[in-house]
């Protein structure tokens, strides 16, 4: 199986792009989330790999990260879920905001992506409520930039959004109840300020 594609970026027609090995030039189906971090046309890029096999077609999928592969590969297990769909739902959340979705239950999100109706996206919430493990790769593995050159996968902002939940999971509050405190809450330029309005939002009566 292919599992990894590197090489120049020679064509850029979303959601489609060619890689070009040097002996093989790849044609790959990428959700938008990758397409956005691929460099210009001319320059390098590694890609993580999903081929999927039918009878008409062998068609490959690149994602510029291990987790978007690893939740990509958890979709198209599920009844109803096709490859274009899982990557449409990719394309309109990101791997934390799909898992957030799934723990608070939150059918709207997937709602708004294109194709996914009321019905698809129960089906998904439920196949996946007990699973959000699911989504991510073992060991929580580290991001691979789609670039050659590595960068920070969180924002100042995720980062320190990742820091209140931590800290909540610590104090003993539930992941749902934490990821729940921490998305009603304003942008936040500290921890310590986040920590203590989601306390407070999680308090009786709060």
């Amino acid at each position: 199986m292919i599992g990894l594609v590197r090489g120049i970026v020679r064509e850029k027609t979303p959601p489609q792009i060619l890689v070009d090995t040097g002996a093989v030039g790849y044609e790959l189906l990428v959700p938008m989330s990758t397409f956005y971090t691929l460099p210009a046309i001319g320059q390098e890029v590694t890609l993580r790999t999903h081929l999927l096999v039918r009878e008409d077609e062998h068609q490959l999928y690149g994602f510029a990260t291990e987790e978007e592969r690893h939740a990509f590969r958890q979709l198209i297990r599920i009844a109803g879920i096709g490859a274009r769909t899982a990557l449409a739902i990719l394309s309109g959340l990101s791997v934390r905001e799909l898992r957030e979705a799934v723990l608070l239950q939150d059918g709207g999100r997937l709602v708004k992506i294109p194709g996914i109706g009321k019905k698809t996206a129960e089906r998904l919430l439920l196949e996946l409520k007990d699973k959000t493990g699911a989504l991510l790769p073992t060991g929580h593995a580290t991001a691979v930039p789609a670039g050659s050159a590595p960068h920070p996968v969180n924002s100042p902002e995720e980062a320190i959004r990742a820091e209140i939940v931590a800290a909540l999971l610590a104090l003993g509050y539930s992941e749902r109840e934490a990821l729940r405190a921490v998305s009603a809450l304003p942008p936040q330029s500290d921890t310590a300020t986040g920590i203590r309005l989601a306390l407070k939002a999680l308090a009786p009566g709060g």
